[in-house]
């Protein structure tokens, strides 16, 4: 199957970027458990293949099942998510600036603030919530904007459209040869071109199901394939989609330099889970839907923050740019620490673990856990008290679901 065509989503998920085994008519990609490929003549490769770093087959049908999902044309996989943050910044330099979504995963915050800040790239963060507040942000060396939406763990919905208007507005920064000199992080012999601000969106919590950003106007689309795309808890992988051609070139020649590839079996795993990703995203939301509600009317919990909910800041905004809501909930428990901790403790079918997107219900606490490298001051800015809790919402019976809830605020 081509990498775009007529097929509407849920199809694209089954039969994007793969093609029966040409050998033995396999109808599940092979993993191609290989380091290095035979070449009939030195420099002389079949279908562009010589290193496993550079290029694998089980690879390539991932990445072109992904770029089909979320609409775009070049699709990298990564080890981790985290990776995949890596490469996009690589394509910046010393003295170059972030404009950062103020409520992002606190390793996010923790790459930009510990290890690329060190090599002389800084951030301003700020809630782009708020347009004219995001649009003061911008310096003259702007090179990035970084979108997280809905946010982690806040949920709030970012307008990928205007934020991304507002970087096309500043039009293209003279003197910026983007990926950095020739020779140390752009490919050799290019040396790039100016450009507008590149706009990523943190798509993890959506997933493509549920909502696209390039449609919507940004360059490049950045999962944690850990999440809802893998969907399974047994692996970690990060992802990047992008259209532009020059761009892509620049991200395959990093993906390849650093590289921080996605091993084969885990690149077979998301395969395998992308054919289910349309259906078990639609549960996750449904599931989700029940439970914010449920919880909007137990005595014990102060607030809930969910998209889907008439009371969030941005619900029609989340209902024009998302397909469904979604299986992330935050909730704020009367009596703090004591009473979260208790809670937590109780619970039984939700799992008190780090990470989301699983087919199991996941529930922890985003100040001791995910968000602990977030200064105590900017949570406490971004509404991340000792009583939020964060539920990451799976695709088992709600009734059960809301009973274990239940009993543990009991």
């Amino acid at each position: 199957m081509s990498q775009q065509g007529p097929q509407r989503f849920a199809t694209r998920c089954i039969h994007a970027g793969q093609a029966p085994d040409p050998t033995t008519g396999a109808i599940m990609t092979p993993v191609y458990l290989t380091s290095t490929f035979v070449q009939a003549s030195p420099g002389v490769v079949k279908d562009g293949y010589d290193y496993a770093r550079s290029r694998n087959p089980t690879r390539t049908a991932l990445e072109s099942n992904l770029a089909s999902l979320e609409g775009g044309k070049h699709g990298f996989a990564f080890a981790s998510g985290l990776a995949s943050m890596d490469c996009v910044l690589h394509l910046l330099t010393s003295g170059d600036h972030v404009v950062l979504c103020d409520d992002v995963y606190g390793g996010s915050f923790r790459q930009l603030d510990k290890v690329f800040r060190h090599h002389g790239v800084t951030c301003t963060r700020v809630d782009m919530t708020d347009l004219a507040a995001t649009e003061r942000a911008f310096m003259p060396r702007t090179r990035l904007v970084w979108i997280e939406t809905p946010t982690n763990p806040m949920l709030k919905v970012v307008d990928v459209a205007a934020v991304a208007g507002l970087a096309r507005a500043r039009g293209a920064s003279a003197g910026w040869t983007w990926g950095g000199a020739a020779g140390r992080t752009a490919e050799p012999g290019k040396t790039g071109g100016t450009r507008s601000p590149i706009v990523v969106v943190d798509n993890t919590f959506a997933s493509p199901r549920l909502q696209n950003p390039l449609a919507l106007g940004a360059d490049v689309t950045m999962h944690s394939c850990t999440k809802y795309i893998g969907g399974h808890s047994d692996l970690v992988g990060g992802a990047l989609v992008c259209n532009d051609e020059e761009l892509a070139d620049r991200l395959r020649f990093l993906q390849n330099a650093v590289g921080a590839v996605m091993s084969p079996m885990d690149c077979f795993l998301l395969l395998r889970s992308t054919k289910t990703l349309h259906v078990r995203m639609e549960r996750h939301s449904a599931n989700a839907m029940e439970i914010a509600r449920w919880l909007t009317t137990h005595p014990k919990v102060e607030r809930v923050v969910y998209p889907g909910l008439e009371s969030h800041p941005q619900h029609a905004l989340a209902k024009r740019q998302m397909s469904a809501f979604g299986g992330m909930i935050t909730a704020t428990l009367r009596g703090g620490l004591p009473e979260a901790r208790r809670f937590l403790e109780r619970v039984h079918l939700f799992a008190l673990a780090e990470s989301l997107g699983g087919v199991e219900s996941l529930i922890e606490h985003p100040a001791i856990m995910t968000h602990a490298s977030v200064p105590a001051a900017n949570r406490a800015a971004l509404g991340i008290s000792d009583g939020l809790v964060r539920l990451s919402v799976g695709i088992e019976d709600v009734a059960d679901l809301i009973g274990d809830l239940e009993r543990a605020l009991g």
